[in-house]
């Protein structure tokens, strides 16, 4: 006697629905990252990025993007931190 039902194909289309939020969230943190907050957005969005990639995500270039703004926060934080000699910089 089985008391719960068969599984479906409903189960698959959860983690797919999260990896592409994690994909969008990647790409804004990162384009944000770029004005304010970049050595916190920046590793933040490479995570989401590699996260949403590794889950198969519909929206893979939107990650890529998210990944590419997410190395660039860091590399504009480096630029300016040897320019500047703080950590922080302002627009």
């Amino acid at each position: 006697m089985h008391l719960t039902a068969p599984a479906t194909g409903q189960v698959e289309a959860k983690p797919r629905r999260d990896a592409d939020g994690m994909a969008v969230a990647s790409f804004i943190l990162g384009l944000l990252g770029l004005l304010v907050l970049n050595l916190f957005l920046g590793p933040v969005a490479i995570v989401l990025a590699g996260v949403s990639l590794w889950r198969g995500t519909s929206r893979r270039g939107r990650a890529c993007l998210g990944l590419a703004l997410g190395v660039a926060d860091l590399v504009v934080l480096f630029v300016t931190m040897q320019f500047t000699d703080t950590v922080s910089w302002s627009l």
